[in-house]
């Protein structure tokens, strides 16, 4: 139950982060491309990519703030559900290009940012 109760407290203060980077970026940036989304996505990459590099997945007592971090605050921080609605909401508004550049950046530089983060963690590609 304690590993339960640690994902998602995990996931609630990740999902407040998440609303709070994108309505700054909604601000900053407009709303007319998901730019907080875009930007969640991948920084949530790059630092899950750092963790996995540097600790691995952990097991024992090592796996409570691996539930926590990983599972919990960056599963709630990131998101494939907005991701896959704001691209089709792109699409059906007839941006097809700006549903495809969302979809390509986040799944493209998504891969490349935890693959550097793995290696700034010290993990080996």
């Amino acid at each position: 139950m304690t590993m339960l109760l640690m994902v998602a407290v995990g996931g609630a203060l990740g999902g407040m982060l998440r609303l709070a980077v994108s309505n700054l970026l909604a601000r900053l940036a407009g709303a007319g491309f998901p730019w907080g989304t875009l930007v969640v996505n991948l920084s949530g990459a790059l630092l899950a990519g750092i963790l996995a590099g540097s600790f691995g997945v952990p097991h024992g007592e090592a796996a409570a703030a691996w539930l926590f971090l990983v599972i919990g605050v960056l599963g709630g921080y990131t998101t494939v559900s907005s991701l896959s609605l704001q691209s089709l909401a792109l699409w059906q508004s007839g941006r097809h290009g700006a549903a495809l550049a969302n979809l390509s950046l986040t799944l493209g530089a998504g891969l490349a940012l935890a693959a550097l983060g793995w290696w700034l963690g010290g993990g080996v590609l």
